[in-house]
């Protein structure tokens, strides 16, 4: 018999069940999709989705509130899969609820070219909200997802319009529970009590290595008390019962003033006679004979990739999600009827787009800065910049990870964001991971520009939230700082050496290192106007003069002539804290006959963008080159070539001020000019 729908919140979804698509029906097409799909690819993790199956009929069927012909609704519910290795299930919750993923796709599960890729990704599949498969992240994007629902609700929302008013849903396995990113993000969403947030946790007791032991060997930790701890809401239930976790649901869903846990305990691959409950079903295909036993033992009599109709319809979402929308679309039409600026400025955070002033007036402080040229450390040049951006781009988000003194990302236009009301600056705490996840999922969500800030050493901690980011092509500003051994006594725990090169190998992430205001200016500018991609902006702790240049032409092109002579007989290439050197070494090399040119490079990424006529101009074939950088070397061996020197740094610096660590490690001016008079024939 049929479990009725339940419509707890005004607009939701939930399509009425056939009278003869019972729970059972609708989770056993999930449990056979699944099975069948990963069966076929011959890969995949078939066991989570066997064992979510009743917590995502409860959830889905139930509460979520969604729109598959519009899956950028802005006020659709939020579903995060963090254990994105059992990406079946959302495939097939999202075929079967109406979203454009037709069964070939499933079919197609893990295949070149298909929309169902191995784990989900942003952008790829429709209805994915964020790209999940590293354990841990996706829990931390769903928190920075719940933060920017709060926030954006503060600032737009009116009486009696509700504009913003949705729930962030969130599945997590031990995995994500085990990796520290899950403790960053959810203890400060507890701090911050960050509401309409809903977690369910799998317990299932089982990993990767509950093949070769007990997971009791190696995860202990009690999820309840831990979470209790952080100020959640922690509620326990029968992952298998439907009615149980419908009801988990109902009491978090009431509980606003703070996020809710739901600690699910599951059997893996609930269904499998054999594999149930064992190892083996967590990352492989349950074999042809273990799969016709399931069926069997589930009572689901099709083939292979067959949904009958009455369970189709069951979970058929798309009238009551249109419906869903249409209502929400006349309450925004009243409310731009008497709001029409906010109305107006709604839509702009939402789709996007910059304040339509933003150039221009950001430009005016740009031509001021490098009129001035003042000697100041980039950090504050940075500084300088967002106490202008801030107040002109309300998007802007900003924080850091306990450094914001040294960051020097926070500003006169920043409001602290705490346990209630809106902001615009949060202090993340020493959690650089966690900052960077859930910034991910403040830029996912939509209405919002991130930027945080940490030292460029810790960007290590965080290195595979820079790299998700980079792969969904989000919009984000990492403000990196102590940008090399020039910070000085901090010593050599502190003081990057490979983290510019390593950046700026990641495909997708620009990466800024400025010499001096003018050129922090348009990197900030640039950072903006990317729409498709992440930034980082490297930024130095000590103070640097700022060059002298008749216009800012060519910084944005990445890498431009700074200082240019007459017969050049070379090219000096610098970057940061390291283009003073250059053109120091290029002043002794004119006195002694050797006109060179210097070519200021501070984003190498932007530069290798532009068209190869462009390049070329900057940095002529017939002449030597010589790069300088604080750093590794190996990076500019692609542009100097085998025949040219780099002045750089294979090894970790050393504690000293840094005046004296800086010629420790020959960067000085006539250390520059003696590498290019090494290669000038």
């Amino acid at each position: 018999m049929s479990s009725p729908a339940v419509s707890t919140v005004p607009g939701a979804t939930a399509p009425a069940a056939s009278p003869s698509a019972s729970d059972r029906d609708l989770a056993n097409a999930l449990r056979a999709l699944a099975m069948d799909a990963v069966e076929a690819a011959k890969s995949g993790h078939p066991g989570m989705p066997m064992g979510m199956a009743e917590i995502a009929v409860a959830l889905w069927h139930r509460h979520h509130r969604h729109n598959p012909a519009n899956p950028a609704w802005p006020n659709r519910d939020r579903f995060v899969l963090s254990n994105g290795h059992g990406s079946m299930l959302l495939y097939s919750l999202l075929h079967l609820t109406g979203y454009a993923l037709p069964m070939e796709e499933l079919r197609r599960f893990r295949q070149l070219g298909s929309k169902t890729p191995g784990h989900p990704e942003h952008g790829h599949t429709p209805g994915v909200e964020t790209t999940t498969g590293p354990l841990g992240q996706g829990v931390a994007n769903a928190v920075g997802m719940a933060l920017a629902e709060r926030l954006l609700a503060c600032e737009f929302n009116r009486p009696g319009f509700e504009l913003v008013d949705h729930y962030t849903y969130v599945f997590l396995g031990d995995g994500c529970m085990m990796e520290g990113v899950s403790h960053e993000a959810c203890a400060l969403a507890g701090t911050l009590r960050i509401g309409r947030l809903i977690a369910f946790y799998d317990d299932n007791g089982i990993s990767i290595d509950s093949e070769k032991g007990q997971i009791g060997q190696w995860y202990t930790d009690d999820a309840r008390r831990r979470f209790e701890a952080y100020g959640w809401q922690v509620l326990s239930v029968d992952g298998h019962d439907v009615e149980a976790v419908d009801r988990a649901i109902k009491k978090a869903k009431r509980n606003k003033d703070r996020p809710s846990l739901i600690c699910c305990k599951t059997t893996i691959a609930k269904g499998a006679p054999k594999k149930a409950n064992t190892g083996a079903a967590h990352g492989a295909p349950l074999g042809a004979e273990e799969i016709a036993a399931t069926r069997q033992a589930i009572g689901w009599p099709y083939p292979p990739f067959e949904v009958p109709q009455a369970v189709r319809d069951g979970w058929d979402a798309r009238e009551p999600g249109k419906r869903a929308e249409r209502r929400w679309n006349l309450l925004f039409k009243k409310y731009a009827a008497l709001y029409p600026a906010e109305a107006a400025e709604f839509t702009r955070r939402i789709s996007g787009n910059l304040p339509a002033q933003f150039r221009e007036k950001f430009d005016a402080f740009l031509a001021d800065a490098n009129q001035k040229a003042e000697t100041v450390a980039t950090r504050k040049a940075s500084q300088n910049a967002l106490e202008v951006l801030v107040p002109a781009v309300p998007e802007l988000l900003g924080g850091s990870a306990d450094l914001s003194g040294s960051n020097l990302t926070i500003v006169k236009g920043s409001h602290i964001v705490g346990r209630e009301g809106g902001g615009n600056y949060v202090f993340y705490g020493v959690r650089e991971f966690g900052m960077c996840a859930m910034m991910n999922g403040l830029a996912l969500h939509g209405g919002f520009i991130p930027y945080g800030g940490t030292f460029l050493v810790f960007s290590d901690y965080a290195r595979n939230a820079l790299r998700m980011a980079a792969l969904m092509k989000i919009r984000l500003v990492y403000v990196l700082t102590h940008d090399s051994i020039g910070l000085g006594e901090d010593g050599p725990t502190h003081q990057p050496v490979e983290h510019a090169s390593t950046l700026r190998l990641i495909p997708g992430m620009d990466v800024w290192r400025p010499c001096d205001a003018a050129e922090t200016a348009v990197a900030w500018r640039a950072a903006l106007e990317r729409s498709k991609g992440p930034t980082a902006l490297l930024l130095s702790r000590q103070n640097l003069p700022g060059a002298k240049r008749a216009s800012v032409e060519g910084i944005d092109k990445g890498g431009y002539v700074l200082s240019d002579a007459a017969a050049a007989r070379g090219v000096i290439i610098a970057t940061g804290s390291e283009v003073q050197l250059a053109l120091g070494a290029q002043k002794l090399l004119a006195e002694g006959g050797i006109p060179v040119r210097v070519v200021s490079m501070p984003s190498t990424s932007v530069f290798d963008r532009q068209p190869e006529e462009y390049r070329r101009s900057v940095l002529p074939d017939a002449l030597p080159r010589v790069a300088v950088e604080a750093g590794v070397t190996d990076f500019w061996r692609k542009y100097v070539g085998l025949d040219g020197a780099v002045i750089g740094l294979d090894r970790f610096g050393e504690s000293a001020p840094a005046g004296d660590v800086l010629k420790h490690f020959g960067f000085t001016p006539d250390n520059v000019a003696k590498a290019v008079r090494s290669i000038i024939r």
